[in-house]
């Protein structure tokens, strides 16, 4: 009896391997008969291309789902095919044989995988592949083609790994077309490891287990967990892990490569069969099936892997004595048993997403409509646009300043910026002499000093610093009731990036110091009103300085009695000792109102007598500092009466003050100053409109046109609950779009 069941069953398995290559021939001849139907069928929609359209509708749609952030409980079920094993299981090359290329990078014992890869097979007359964000197609029927895919997609999974990262999460979606292939989505992710090696980084490993725990975790993925034939099964990391996700095995399909060297080198071939059975791992699965792909030389071609496939399981000693049903056998029937497995789950699971998504949409539009009710719903590039043209009208508006309002302000900054040099270095220096020709060489040689060094410069800081002022103006200015505070960070980071690329002009510096030096040299001033302005630019100056003096003395000596009687406040013993000393000083310029700029040394001490008579121990440092600040006011109160005098001083000047005692030789300098002030306002002002705004406006359009490409600097710049809100409402409406457009195509293909 056990004779003849043995004959029956070797009669079954020859019959079956017949059939088979029949099936084989017969697909092959279907295949060349479909391309030429596809290539000839231009008009209308073939069933065949409903179908190609189909999947690509569904894998848009899977692509929408991997940038959406599911914040609002509608998680991505959609189906997909999840491809997992160890590392160097086969996963790759399993994937290239259902896909009929070799489309991946490989290398020995390296981790090639850096980052999942969502592959869309589709049926197609030509054999090509191509990225979702690329027009770009390769020819798979090319070896240089291929060579040029597989280094895109080793590039992009380089691209993808941030810097101290091994693997990235970030997934590249190729889509891959021909003649006779499976409609399918699958996702290669990176083998799974049981160990860190050196040039990983230390959490490689966690972050491979979370990246396919996130894939496998979705209840409707079919996981198609790849097995090494040649290796210990104990070695197997990945299938406790497709345990863990999937533990009744309803949608996992377990497929065992390198069959051919299990059966060389296994010593008990019941070990494969127990394998494939599914009763030697604790993981269950929907089909088990066992494959070949090549001889590991990463030159052959797919035929040959599949010659070579074939050839071997006619001959397989596991298919002669029934280790093996021949329906569990080839890559060829893998791929058919997964694009069965994956549809099914697809018609099981779609409307039941659509329905989730519609749900969401509706709850994110009455939020929407409770919150913002009279806005419209502008998603992050929309209000970027937005924020653009705002941008570029307020650079318009720096270009429509008027040349007066430049020049005013200029003025003024410069001034603010060079007068305390100008009172300190220049003026009081000279005006302390005793002679109109010291006075006029002193400061001719001062202000030569400071025209050749110093003012250029300080002029060309004070008109960058003036146009990034007015650009800050105009890029922060409040409009009002129609101003939108979700710009502010855009603008802010927009204005500071064109500052930071916008480079002033360095010749400037050399034609301003041209312009400077020949106005300072000028001292003839043509008529009185230009006396008269001199005059009173000169007492303002005076009086500031004079009442910064006075400040820094009060400060010194204390609050006055009547300070002391309103607020009841009194002086500190160093306030004290600060006033006596003022006092004592200001008898001494009484008796001599010419008195020299500093103290004599005998002076100070006959100050310091005089006090220490009076009980008031002092520093002679202490008298010095006194006398500086005591001094300082003397003087400028002095030349402030000296620059009433020279109201009427103009008809002297005229005549170079020959027979006249007046000398407002201090008023023609002040006059040099000031219209000097005026030239470069004016020459900074014609550089400004005519060169440096048209500049930092082609600045502005270029951050502007860098930000539009940057994705990540849109979502840091433009944040808060409306554009989130926003984005999300965009992404489900798309999504809900395209679901039911891939609804009313699979309903069509029924």
């Amino acid at each position: 009896s056990y004779f003849f069941f043995y004959i029956i069953k070797f009669l079954d398995r020859e019959k079956f391997l017949k059939y088979q290559r029949i099936l084989e021939r017969l697909e092959k001849e279907n295949k060349e008969l479909r391309k030429l139907v596809l290539q000839k069928d231009d008009k209308g929609i073939h069933q065949r291309k409903l179908k190609k359209s189909l999947i690509d509708m569904y894998s848009e749609v899977l692509d929408i789902l991997s940038d959406y952030d599911a914040s609002y409980n509608t998680q991505d079920h959609l189906p997909r095919v999840v491809v997992v094993g160890d590392q160097s299981a086969g996963k790759t090359s399993v994937l290239e044989m259902i896909a009929q290329a070799r489309i991946f990078p490989r290398g020995s014992g390296e981790m090639m995988t850096r980052s999942p890869v969502k592959v869309t097979l589709s049926e197609g007359p030509h054999h090509v592949a191509l990225f979702k964000d690329s027009s770009r197609e390769f020819d798979l029927t090319k070896e240089e083609d291929l060579a040029a895919l597989r280094n895109e997609i080793e590039i992009r999974m380089r691209k993808s790994v941030k810097e101290g990262c091994t693997v990235s999460a970030e997934t590249i979606s190729l889509n891959v077309k021909g003649p006779g292939l499976q409609r399918m989505v699958l996702v290669d992710l990176p083998g799974v490891i049981s160990t860190v090696t050196s040039g990983m980084a230390p959490d490689t490993k966690d972050t491979i287990f979370s990246i396919s725990k996130a894939y496998m975790q979705n209840p409707n993925a079919i996981i198609l967990c790849i097995q090494d034939g040649s290796v210990d099964a104990e070695r197997s990391i990945v299938t406790d892990l497709v345990s863990q996700m999937d533990p009744h095995g309803k949608r996992t399909i377990f497929v065992l490569t390198k069959v051919d060297l299990a059966e060389k080198n296994v010593a008990s071939p019941n070990r494969i069969q127990q394998i494939i059975e599914g009763k030697l791992f604790p993981m269950k699965a929907l089909g088990y099936f066992a494959v070949v792909t090549g001889k590991g030389n990463s030159s052959e071609s797919i035929e040959s892997i599949k010659d070579y496939e074939e050839e071997f399981f006619q001959n397989s000693k596991l298919l002669k004595t029934c280790m093996l049903k021949a329906h569990q056998v080839t890559t060829r029937n893998l791929s058919l048993a997964v694009s069965d497995c994956f549809w099914k789950m697809v018609r099981e699971s779609v409307e039941q997403q659509a329905d989730a998504f519609k749900a969401t949409r509706f709850n994110l539009e009455t939020e929407w409509k409770n919150n913002y009710p009279r806005l419209r719903e502008l998603d992050r590039n929309e209000l970027f646009e937005k924020a653009k043209n705002e941008i570029l009208d307020e650079v318009i508006s720096l270009s429509q300043v008027t040349p007066k309002h430049w020049e005013e302000i200029l003025q003024k900054t410069l001034w603010e910026r060079v007068s305390t040099h100008v009172i300190e270095n220049i003026y009081l220096p000279a005006a302390q002499t005793t002679n109109s020709g010291t006075f006029n060489t002193t400061v001719d040689i001062k202000l030569k000093q400071w025209t050749d060094k110093q003012l250029p410069n300080k002029a060309v800081e004070v008109a960058w610093g003036t146009l990034q002022e007015e650009f800050s103006h105009f890029m922060t200015e409040k409009k009002g009731k129609e101003h939108d505070d979700i710009f502010d960070k855009l603008k802010q980071a927009v204005k500071e990036e064109s500052i930071k690329r916008h480079k002033w002009n360095e010749r400037a510096e050399d034609s301003l110091r041209v312009i400077q030096h020949n106005a300072l040299e000028d001292r003839s001033i043509s008529d009185k009103q230009q006396w008269d302005a001199a005059i009173h630019f000169m007492e303002d100056t005076l009086q500031s300085r004079l009442k910064d003096t006075e400040s820094v003395i009060e400060d010194m000596v204390g609050p006055d009695w009547k300070k002391r009687w309103l607020y009841w406040v009194g002086r500190t013993k160093e306030q004290n000792i600060r006033n006596e000393t003022k006092n004592e000083l200001e008898k001494m310029i009484k008796c001599n109102e010419d008195h020299a700029a500093y103290l004599a040394n005998d002076e100070v001490t006959t100050v310091r007598k005089n006090l220490e008579a009076k009980g008031v121990a002092v520093d002679p440092c202490l008298i010095k500092d006194t006398w500086h600040q005591v001094y300082r006011r003397h003087f400028l109160r002095t030349a402030l009466s000296h620059c009433n005098l020279c109201r009427r001083g103009f008809y002297y000047y005229q005549r170079h003050f020959v027979d006249s005692e007046l000398e407002c030789n201090d008023v023609v300098l002040f006059w040099r100053i000031q219209r000097m002030l005026a030239i470069t306002a004016n020459t900074l002002r014609q550089q400004l409109t005519n060169t440096e705004v048209r500049r930092l406006e082609k600045n502005v359009k270029e951050v502007l046109e860098d930000f539009a490409e940057d994705s990540d600097k849109k979502v840091k710049l433009l944040t808060g609950k409306r554009v989130q809100l926003a984005e999300d409402l965009k992404k489900v409406r798309e999504i809900q779009e395209k679901l039911e457009a891939f609804i009313e195509a699979l309903h069509q293909e029924k």
